[in-house]
């Protein structure tokens, strides 16, 4: 748990909790494949700036935090105004090099105050397990896994994954085998080779579940002023992705007041993300937005931020709602494009429209990879990386 016990409102206390809980850990007991350290980057005067003070934000043209161990990224989150390609490269590369240094703090806490770590108990991969559920689905698993619906290929998994645990369950239960732990076996077994056949597809061939290939982006459709009565309106749908933005024009008494541990501030400009259960065909209650759906939010108004016009030039308070209608990965960046357009139909005079897109990444261990645009639902489940990348023409 971490607790800010003091705020100086010079340096954000965000970048410590990370390193802190990092730190934290490092000494303990827990297994751990640590250190993380994490810093803030800034771009300020021509400079990259390490941990920019809260005091330089009007002048800060990138403000991204960067996580990581020693010799990976692990996490990338921000934003900037319309910054180069290079240039947010360059930072990544920066930050690495800081991060760098806390984890080599956090090791040496670590050899000094210390304690003991236990060893986790890890079941052991059963390959003949594997191999024989291989032989049981034969090629019956690639005509379930590879198809370009979602609901589709969800059904058909589904039931093949019960027909082929059921098979063996029957077995283990003839031979007097304990059922519970022959169901956990095999259930697991057939999630681990549902994820290999499709990476290996996609590293081998270029072979994507939907059938596209690695930079192919779904079809696209939008159309603005959906919704009669509001301001502005948009909707935007990439292949099963299905988003309804509306922007509300309001005055600018009706700011939204910001009291948190930094300055006490205000904002214009409000970005709200709303995911129902039916857009992914799930039942449960509609209650308050859940961490993920404010997430989604700040990340679509952090992306629309740099090209909004100066209060002065536009003196209005600005609320945009996106309404997930339908989701198979990349919600999120489709209320970006939504927003854009539902913006521009209320007349709000943008610097430049914003699209947004999700890039994945598959790995293996003999160092190759494929880089996939626009991926789904089941290449974010499966894949190693989850990026979402918001710019206009000029810039990220």
């Amino acid at each position: 748990i971490s607790t800010v016990l003091s705020a100086d409102q010079v340096n954000d206390p965000d970048i410590l909790s990370i390193n802190g809980a990092s730190a934290a850990l490092m000494i303990s007991s827990v297994p751990f494949q640590g250190p993380v350290g994490a810093v803030r980057i800034g771009y300020i005067d021509g400079q990259i700036v390490v941990n920019p003070l809260e005091s330089d934000h009007d002048k800060n043209e990138l403000d991204m935090v960067v996580a990581g161990t020693d010799d990976a990224i692990m996490m990338v989150e921000g934003e900037a105004r319309e910054v180069p390609e290079q240039l947010l490269v360059d930072a990544i590369a920066k930050a690495h090099d800081e991060i760098r240094r806390i984890v080599a703090a956090q090791r040496r806490l670590q050899e000094r105050a210390g304690k003991t770590k236990r060893e986790p108990k890890v079941a052991p991969k059963n390959e003949d397990v594997v191999e024989a559920i291989r032989a049981q689905v034969g090629d019956r698993l690639d005509g379930a896994l590879f198809n370009a619906d979602k609901e589709a290929r969800q059904n058909a998994t589904s039931a093949l994954r019960r027909e082929t645990i059921q098979h063996f369950v029957e077995q283990a239960q003839a031979a007097g085998e304990d059922v519970a732990a022959a169901t956990k076996t095999y259930t697991n077994a057939f999630d681990a080779l549902v994820k290999s056949t499709v990476r290996k597809a996609i590293l081998e061939r270029g072979d994507r579940p939907d059938g596209r290939q690695p930079s192919e982006i779904r079809p696209i459709w939008s159309e603005t002023g959906y919704l009669p009565r509001a301001h502005g309106s948009a909707i935007f749908t990439r292949g099963q992705t299905q988003v309804v933005t509306v922007a509300t024009l309001g005055s600018t008494k009706e700011d939204q007041l910001l009291d948190g541990l930094g300055l006490e501030t205000s904002k214009r400009y409000m970005h709200h993300y709303n995911f129902p259960p039916f857009s992914v065909g799930e039942v449960r209650r509609m209650r308050g937005p859940s961490r993920r759906d404010i997430g989604h939010g700040a990340l679509a108004e952090r992306a629309l931020l740099p090209v909004l016009p100066e209060e002065t030039e536009f003196p209005y308070v600005l609320r945009v709602v996106s309404e997930v209608m339908s989701s198979n990965g990349s919600s999120s960046m489709a209320s970006v494009c939504g927003s854009t357009m539902a913006l521009m139909d209320a007349g709000v005079p943008i610097s430049a429209p914003v699209a947004g897109v999700a890039m994945g990444l598959v790995t293996n261990d003999e160092g190759n990879y494929r880089i996939l645009t626009d991926i789904q639902g089941v290449e974010d489940a499966l894949g190693d990386m989850d990026f979402k990348v918001a710019g206009t023409e000029e810039g990220i």
